[in-house]
């Protein structure tokens, strides 16, 4: 609990001899962020940068629809490319599938989509053939 500040002690010692006593206790120990460094401080000011910061822990993102579907389509190709097995690599495909049909029986806000389903038969082969090659 804070205390009051005396009479006749300045504010600023009053204030420093609460934070050095704190340490002393190790009460900072448990903040987030102890002992990693600060961020970097030669960027220019961003007013939104807590928002910006809260939507980046919470996953969320910024893009229309539209754009974030694209993105995720892109994924789902690494994720193929990195499959162990061709059950995975029809799961993944399977997924992205759905959320395009979905989005080409009722277009996304944003700009347009520009994406067809994944041929599933056609990039299981070409995921195969590139396994048969070392």
């Amino acid at each position: 609990m804070t205390e009051r500040k005396p009479p006749g002690v300045s504010f600023e010692s009053f204030v420093d001899k609460q934070i050095r006593e704190a340490s002393e206790r190790g009460e900072f120990r448990s903040l987030p962020g102890f002992g990693k460094p600060l961020p970097d401080d030669s960027a220019p000011y961003d007013e939104l940068w807590w928002i910006k910061g809260k939507m980046h822990s919470e996953g969320a993102s910024v893009l229309p629809p539209s754009l974030a579907l694209r993105k995720e389509a892109e994924d789902a190709e690494e994720a193929v490319a990195a499959a162990v097995s061709e059950r995975q690599v029809r799961r993944i495909l399977g997924e992205i599938n759905t959320k395009i049909a979905e989005a080409l029986a009722r277009p996304l806000a944003g700009p347009p989509l520009n994406r067809t389903l994944f041929d599933v038969e056609a990039t299981v082969a070409r995921w195969k053939a590139e396994r048969s090659h070392p």
